[in-house]
């Protein structure tokens, strides 16, 4: 009857406008919810690899502050260390490589690569020093390399504050969920800095001199 058709046709249109509505906005909460953490993540990890291209630049400015020492050791060195020419030549090479490649996030790990080759370098121009007496007495000789020992102690604080920073992206890009929306964004950690045997040793360059 009339009162029958009504009646189910009120149930209907209420079902239709409390319940379907609320199921919507269940569904538009859940979305709203699942982008808001993809934006954080987002967000995170960019804050976490600008953090770590900051800690590389400061590791940047003291290298380079230690390799623009090194022209100064190497005039002085070359007029005594005559069949270390070939060492020295490389050094500079490898230096000018270094210093001409961009101070980006994508070239951390080669401008650490470098940093290694040239530091293998110097440890064996330093452990040569032993046999020029009239070097290790250089007045100028020795000004210089306490300024270099002096520098390896800044390189060594940059280096905590960078590892530290690369150990916190390393971490986001390696434990889920964070891992995921790193991979989309294509964001990988780069090397930590390790010291060099030469470094481990926390040897003062100035005692090669003595």
């Amino acid at each position: 009857d009339d009162y029958t058709f009504y009646k189910c046709y009120y149930q209907k249109n209420l079902y239709i406008g409390v319940f379907m509505p609320l199921e919507f906005i269940s569904i538009i909460i859940i979305i709203s919810a699942v982008l808001i953490w993809l934006y954080i993540m987002h967000v995170t990890l960019i804050k976490k690899r600008n953090k770590v291209l900051e800690a590389f630049s400061c590791v940047d400015v003291q290298l380079k502050r230690r390799y623009d020492l090194l022209p100064n050791i190497i005039f002085i060195a070359k007029g005594y260390m005559e069949y270390e020419k070939n060492v020295l030549e490389k050094i500079t090479k490898l230096r000018s490589q270094y210093q001409n490649t961009l101070n980006s996030f994508k070239n951390i790990n080669k401008k650490l690569e470098l940093n290694s080759k040239i530091i293998s370098e110097i440890d064996g121009i330093f452990a040569t020093f032993e046999n020029y007496p009239q070097l290790k007495s250089d007045k100028t000789m020795i000004l210089t390399m306490q300024t270099f020992s002096e520098t390896e102690d800044h390189i060594a604080a940059a280096r905590r504050f960078y590892n530290s920073a690369v150990n916190e992206l390393k971490n986001s890009v390696e434990i889920f969920p964070s891992s995921l929306i790193a991979s989309l964004m294509n964001i990988k950690a780069p090397e930590f800095f390790k010291a060099e045997e030469f470094e481990k040793a926390s040897i003062k360059a100035s005692q090669y001199l003595k």
